[in-house]
Order: C-alpha cells, then structure tokens, then sequence
C-alpha cells in the first residue's frame, strides 16, 4: 500500500468518523420497489436505546416522486418493545404538497422530494433495550404509487 494511499484512506476515514451523528440512534429508510407501496409492506426498523433519561424526537422520513396523486400521505407506526408489547402508535398525516397552490414541499432535486417530518417528539423509552417501529401507508390505494422511499430516525433531543 503506498504512502499517499494510506494517507487518502486516513483521511477519508476520519472524516466518516466526524460525519456520524452521536445524536441520531437509528436512520433508516426502505426503498420501495418500482415506487408501489403495497399495504402488506410494512417496513420494520429495529435500534437499540442505551439511555432512557433523556427524550427522543422520532421523525418519519419520506421520498416522493412529484407525479405523486395526493397532497398528502397517512402513515401508521408502531413502536414495540423487545417483547412485541406496542408502546406507541398512532395515525399521521404528512403534507407533502401545499394543498392549495399544489407546489411541492421539502427539499428537491428534479421529480423528487424529500421530507423529514416529526412523528413524535420527547418520549422516554421506559427502559434500555432493542426497540422496533413499522410503520405502514394509511392511504388505502394498493398499490399507492410514486412513494419511493419511506424511513424513521431517531434521534436524542437536542436541549
């Protein structure tokens, strides 16, 4: 391995390092095929919580084409514990699209945008442990078109 190799790879390395977010415990999305979200595809993302004294934001992420039919999307989780047991769930709506000018919102790069969207915000999670969250469309159409993505993240509240 020559010098400036080592050097490349050193640096590249570290900057990885610095780049993790030491807030984010979990984020993580699931690329829907061909952009159809069919109603039996509920993505499950599993994390580990090290400590329950501080809260949590749990935010939904999502990718959608601009073709995309609605102005917004509803969306299920489902927050277990390591026994299955649900701690937290509920329905929400994401707007994706303003509903009256239907310019499209979140950050964009040709026909596709991207959200960040807060699902629940400072919750303590009861005790250290492997937690999941499912989280299901709630639009009814099946297949529902033009979501290509859909994800959660999981991060430490910033005080």
């Amino acid at each position: 391995m020559s010098h400036s190799f080592r050097i490349i790879f050193s640096l590249f390395a570290v900057s990885f390092l610095l780049s993790c977010d030491s807030n984010t415990i979990l984020k993580d999305n699931y690329d829907i095929p061909d952009a159809k979200w069919f109603i039996k595809d509920t993505p499950t993302f599993t994390f580990e919580v090290t400590d329950t004294q501080i809260p949590y934001n749990v935010f939904y992420n999502v990718r959608n084409n601009r073709d995309y039919l609605y102005h917004n999307l509803y969306m299920t989780h489902y927050l277990t514990d390591e026994k299955g047991k649900v701690i937290h769930q509920h329905l929400d709506e994401i707007v994706l699209f303003d509903p009256i000018t239907g310019k499209p919102l979140g950050e964009g790069l040709g026909d596709i945008y991207d959200h960040k969207v807060l699902a629940f915000k400072d919750f303590k999670f009861p005790k250290k442990g492997k937690y999941k969250i499912q989280i299901r469309q709630y639009m009814r159409q099946n297949p529902l078109v033009d979501i290509v993505s859909a994800g959660v993240s999981v991060e430490k509240t910033l005080k």
